[in-house]
């Protein structure tokens, strides 16, 4: 599994279908993400293009394993379209559902997940915003695959500055939940990055900061090459 996972935010399947192209034989994974207008706003695709996904449409984009950051109103609406389209990895705001038991119980019922059975099918996490307290999904630890820390302070904008105060939030759940893997969403840089992964991040979701770069494939291997230094490779 890789570290550095470019993230995809766009209003246009074109655009979507660009940028795909451009990670192409960089990186086996991709992070869209998708943003309804109402929990997040403005809407990205597919809700911009009032789109409604296909089986397996995603896979006939690119080679890529597609990961989808759901900010939106009701995951449990979509996340299982996602997975139809050929998404293996789904992200979940913790602010958009009021009962994430329920919710885990849902999806196992409904997309016959089990967590740790199949990871390289389908695997779930949950984000937290910059003010969520930490110790308010410890009960849902246990059921999920992952957390991602927002770097920022508004989701589902590209090209906002870092957030510092991530550091310490993610020291601290490090130290009292030291095996449940983190990923880091928003903000990322190549001055960050060194901070994050020292600190026990496993995986780095980067968009401006890619998108944004005068020579995206540099800018790439310059991101993917920390993980040589902090040790890190399919955690």
């Amino acid at each position: 599994m890789g570290v550095i996972i470019p993230a995809i935010l766009t209003d246009s399947s074109d655009t979507l279908k660009e940028q795909l192209q451009k990670v192409a034989g960089l990186t086996d994974r991709v992070q869209i993400d998708v943003v309804d207008g109402q929990f997040a706003s403005p809407p990205t695709w597919p809700y911009s293009e009032q789109h409604t996904l296909k089986e397996d449409e995603l896979l006939s984009y690119g080679p890529f394993q597609y990961e989808v950051d759901l900010m939106v109103q009701n995951p449990m609406e979509v996340a299982p379209l996602w997975v139809e389209a050929g998404a293996n990895r789904l992200t979940i705001h913790s602010e958009s559902i009021d009962d994430f038991s329920l919710v885990n119980k849902t999806l196992r019922e409904q997309l016959g997940y089990e967590k740790g059975f199949a990871p390289e099918l389908l695997s779930i996490g949950l984000a937290l915003q910059m003010d969520t307290n930490l110790h308010s999904v410890e009960e849902h630890l246990a059921a999920i695959d992952y957390v991602q820390f927002m770097g920022i302070a508004k989701v589902g904008v590209q090209g906002q500055p870092f957030d510092e105060r991530v550091y310490e939030r993610i020291e601290h759940f490090r130290k009292h939940y030291p095996q449940v893997p983190i990923q880091v969403d928003g903000g990322v840089s190549l001055e960050s990055a060194p901070k994050l992964l020292s600190l026990g991040v496993s995986r780095l979701v980067v968009g401006s900061r890619l998108w944004g770069s005068e020579n995206l494939r540099e800018t790439f291997h310059a991101f993917d090459q920390l993980k040589e230094q902090y040790g890190i490779f399919n955690r």
